[in-house]
């Protein structure tokens, strides 16, 4: 019965999430054009606001176990497990305080509405990771913004999603050059739960019912440690806490 009413409910799902998607291209152009990075962060904030409710449509809920006081003066490095697409919208949503900005794959850069834009034009960093060489000056230059911006950083270092849940090994030289970059930066290590049960039959239809779960692990200071030892206690960190 749960499968058979997952069928309309994402057919509703996905004509608002495509509409919100559509909206918000011209919001974001004109927020930016007008009113620079202030107003098209705003945009891009309650364009996923939005696509939250949109999951809501599914019955899907959000927890956010923050037990953790983060400061929103200084540069504070996100690192996450990832299981699908819908990780971003509550990752900038629940931390827009700290200007997330996320390591990408270039391909998501052009041909995806709102989105696209976003990474484009809101302070994230587009790689191709069939290129080490440029996706390292790219990181490079991305080191420098944040340091120079005070905003955050979000990464994936499994590199790609998890369609079970279960971790992938983490790929660490995006790391080490955000580490080397911003060595007064703080990391946040974050586990996030039962994103990928939304896609447990496929793209359509979208399981019903899922409660998306985001820990907040204890933040760790770069420079309290050397590099390789400090991947290895986020990885275990996150690691731990995947159900």
């Amino acid at each position: 019965m749960k499968k058979i009413l997952s069928y309309p409910l994402s057919v509703v799902f996905y004509f608002f999430f495509f509409l919100s998607m559509f909206i918000f291209h011209p919001i974001q152009w004109i927020c930016l054009k007008l009113g620079g990075y202030q107003a098209h962060k705003k945009s891009v904030d309650i364009f996923n606001f939005f696509l939250l409710k949109c999951l809501n449509i599914l019955g899907t809920t959000f927890t956010i176990d923050n037990g953790h006081d983060l400061p929103t003066d200084r540069t504070i490095i996100f690192v996450s497990n990832h299981q699908g697409m819908y990780d971003i919208p509550p990752i900038i949503w629940y931390f827009r305080k700290h200007h997330p900005k996320f390591v990408s794959k270039k391909e998501l850069g052009k041909g995806i509405p709102s989105i696209s834009f976003n990474l484009r034009h809101g302070g994230s960093v587009l790689i191709d990771r069939k290129n080490r060489r440029e996706s390292l000056v790219k990181m490079s230059e991305f080191g420098d913004y944040l340091r120079e911006t005070k905003r955050s950083a979000v990464i994936f270092p499994e590199g790609t999603r998890s369609r079970t849940g279960a971790p992938k090994e983490f790929r660490r030289n995006g790391l080490l050059m955000l580490f080397k970059k911003i060595p007064d930066a703080l990391v946040v290590p974050v586990t996030i739960n039962n994103s990928w049960k939304l896609f447990k039959h496929g793209n359509f239809p979208i399981d019903l019912g899922v409660n998306v779960q985001l820990k907040v692990h204890e933040p760790i200071e770069v420079n309290s440690m050397d590099a390789e030892n400090l991947i290895a206690r986020i990885e275990r960190t996150i690691i731990a806490d995947i159900k």
